[in-house]
């Protein structure tokens, strides 16, 4: 009987969640041509076509999902047994607040896997804003932050020395003006926009970038989350400025008008302890850095161009 080889497989599994090779290629840090041989010999192997690949990357036909499904189970007790030979269970509780920014559609998905490949880890998840991540960090109220910052932009207190906290690069994500296909502008009427509160750091800059550039706009929907922002472009209410993993499928990036700001990237960011108290919390920050650098949505690899 012929067995799976896992180094094909983990390959599977990167190219489903980047939602490209190119984009996989750059996650496993191979170039793109041994990221497509390697698919090919995976598909050779098991006779069958795995992925379908057009301009907007590759999608999983209906056996590749089927093989993705047992490829994301054999590679995690993969994972959990080489841990438990080397006396790591991860076995304990973390408390970990997130950005709402972050993967909105396949945080859960990241959070299954994690809950699957160490059932003796629990994870005690609050959303909240970046700022106050970051104000927050090393006070008590949670272990482990995932923020979101725009590049350029200075983290709060992470530069000093006494900093309670340390950063661990995560990934960046472009920003970028979107809107449903469904949305038109009647020129030359304000930009109507889809915003969250001016307690939000992202659109305080977003805001200002459109006064620098002498934008008319006016804010036509205020949402209190991004969950709810997202809801309000899928209907067609206006534009907004998201970063990649946070749009929503239905939604694609607008081009009504030239004069539009262009926008810097964000970059996520891990942000933990200087010194951790217990062996088991460093740990769980590598793993947890590990998982979200992966990933979980194909959404903005297929929709923001």
């Amino acid at each position: 009987m012929r067995r799976f080889d896992l180094e094909l497989l983990h390959t599977l599994a990167t190219v489903a969640e980047a939602g490209s090779l190119s984009a996989a290629a750059v996650r496993l840090s191979r170039s793109q041509s041994a990221v497509s041989e390697q698919i090919r010999k995976l598909e050779e192997s098991c006779g069958l076509t795995l992925f379908l690949r057009g301009k907007n990357g590759t999608t999983l036909t209906p056996v590749g999902e089927r093989l993705l499904g047992h490829a994301r189970g054999i590679l995690s007790l993969s994972d959990a047994a080489y841990l438990d030979m080397q006396g790591i269970s991860l076995a304990g509780e973390l408390r970990l607040a997130i950005t709402d920014y972050f993967e909105p559609a396949g945080l859960a998905t990241i959070l299954k896997r994690l809950h699957d490949q160490y059932p003796a880890l629990r994870l005690h998840v609050s959303v909240r804003k970046s700022v106050q991540i970051e104000q927050e960090s090393g006070s008590g109220e949670f272990d482990i932050g995932l923020s979101m910052r725009i590049v350029g932009q200075p983290m709060i207190d992470s530069a000093r020395r006494d900093s309670p906290y340390k950063c661990i690069p995560i990934r960046r994500e472009r920003l970028a003006w979107v809107a449903a296909p469904s949305f038109a502008l009647r020129e030359p009427e304000p930009l109507p926009l889809i915003a969250l509160p001016d307690t939000c750091s992202l659109q305080r800059y977003m805001l200002a970038k459109l006064r620098d550039s002498s934008v008319t706009h006016f804010v036509a929907h205020s949402a209190s989350g991004v969950g709810g922002l997202q809801s309000a472009l899928s209907a067609g209410l206006g534009v907004a400025c998201l970063n990649a993993s946070a749009v929503p499928a239905n939604v694609t990036t607008f081009r009504g008008r030239k004069e539009l700001p262009i926008m810097p990237d964000v970059e996520f960011n891990l942000l933990v302890p200087q010194v951790f108290k217990t062996a088991f919390a460093a740990e769980a920050a590598e793993l947890l850095a590990e998982q979200f650098r992966q990933g979980a949505s194909q959404n903005s690899a297929c929709n923001v161009r």
